[in-house]
């Protein structure tokens, strides 16, 4: 169960600073929100996967499941990111401003 916890904040704080990475500008945001960025990205990404019918609904992944759901988790922390930066600190997401 702690492996569990830890692997799921670890997943968290790579998708996060990779979002982080990949949207342009300075964002201050502190290492448990990058964490839950992470988290909350996997959780629409996957969510998003499932919809598109990506999976195949099994129980066994293969490679390139995985890495499609990382690709997927990835896009939802981006967009997720970009919606933060929009909605609450209400700032351009390009730009000198950003």
């Amino acid at each position: 169960m702690l492996g569990a916890i830890l692997w799921l904040l670890v997943y968290g704080l790579v998708l996060g600073l990779l979002a982080r990475f990949a949207v342009p500008g300075k964002d201050p945001l502190k290492v448990w929100q990058t964490i839950l960025l992470g988290i909350a990205g996997a959780f629409l990404g996957g969510a998003v996967a499932r919809l598109f019918g990506v999976f195949d609904g099994d129980d066994t992944v293969t490679s390139g499941e995985a890495t499609t759901a990382f690709l997927f988790a990835l896009a939802g922390a981006i967009v997720l990111l970009v919606l933060y930066r929009k909605l609450v600190q209400k700032r351009p997401i390009t730009g000198p401003d950003a």
